[in-house]
């Protein structure tokens, strides 16, 4: 079962008006989208994603709410190919519950299943060519930069090792290397594949490039008075959301040494909220506690 996180924040924080044209950027099991369809009865949704499942489970929920909503099937860097204008964006990244929960998907460190981890199911790039076909200085570079994984190195000579001898085929095959790879209290503190699926995963999505192209290109379209809601679940999409945000709604350095500064030198953008999830929310969805959510909006 998937709970949707901060959902009562995004809504309040979103603004919608009967009227807004609002996009969701990460549809997955509707969740989101269809709170927001029952906000804006005389507006429209957009609302992209890339797995099939996702989207045939998603078409009967929102249809049973109204008709005014139409899912992409594609990835959101397209953004730009589907939508002109908007006043509502939201992004609700990571894994939803469903991928993590359905056992051949290969997201999940607790189940037996092919190493696969795509989003998109029709794309060439799988967990398990990573993890049989990159070089060690790759794996390294993976592990270290998508999953902050400290034991990167061992990890990816324990890898390099196992598949001289046999191809890597599962998620509890490469479990069983990773265990291998580090100290047994490394292990007791807290799951070792955990850092690694988390990089492995984004490797095949190419998912932080995808998503500051797609972000930038949210700003552009997104309306005055309109506003972006991102969730974030790690530290790299949260730095990358910060980053963008700050970018577009800094005043100048130079600038602000003078007594006036002159309206059309003020940023379009001022960032509103960063929320987190409440001890409640934390307590009943646990999948919750990673999570951030940044507002910004357009004001010129």
């Amino acid at each position: 079962m998937h709970i949707s996180v901060l959902l009562d924040e995004c809504l309040e924080y979103l603004n919608l008006k009967e009227d807004s044209i609002a996009i969701d950027m990460t549809l997955g099991y509707g969740g989101h989208s269809s709170s927001v369809l029952k906000r804006i009865k005389k507006g429209f949704l957009f609302a992209f994603d890339q797995d099939s499942d996702a989207i045939k489970y998603s078409e009967e929920r929102l249809k049973k709410i109204g008709n005014n909503y139409k899912i992409i099937k594609s990835n959101f860097k397209d953004i730009k190919k589907y939508v002109d204008k908007a006043d509502a964006i939201l992004y609700d990244l990571g894994v939803s519950s469903p991928q993590l929960d359905t056992k051949d998907r290969g997201f999940s460190f607790h189940q037996d299943a092919t190493l696969d981890m795509r989003m998109d199911k029709t794309s060439s790039l799988t967990a398990k060519k990573v993890v049989n076909e990159y070089s060690f200085n790759d794996l390294v570079r993976i592990f270290k930069n998508y999953g902050e994984e400290k034991y990167a190195m061992s990890i990816a000579r324990k890898i390099e090792e196992y598949r001289k001898n046999k191809e890597i085929e599962t998620t509890l095959e490469l479990v069983d290397i990773i265990h291998a790879s580090v100290p047994f209290k490394y292990s007791r503190e807290k799951h070792p594949a955990r850092k690694v699926f988390q990089a492995i995963r984004i490797e095949v999505n190419d998912e932080l490039n995808v998503f500051e192209s797609s972000l930038r290109d949210a700003l552009d379209i997104l309306n005055v008075g309109g506003r972006i809601c991102v969730i974030t679940f790690h530290s790299l999409e949260d730095r990358i959301c910060k980053k963008v945000f700050k970018e577009v709604s800094e005043i100048d350095e130079v600038l602000k040494k003078m007594p006036v500064i002159p309206l059309d030198k003020m940023p379009d953008y001022k960032i509103i909220a960063k929320v987190l999830p409440s001890k409640e929310e934390i307590e009943a969805n646990p999948r919750s506690r990673s999570a951030t959510l940044r507002v910004i909006e357009r004001i010129k």
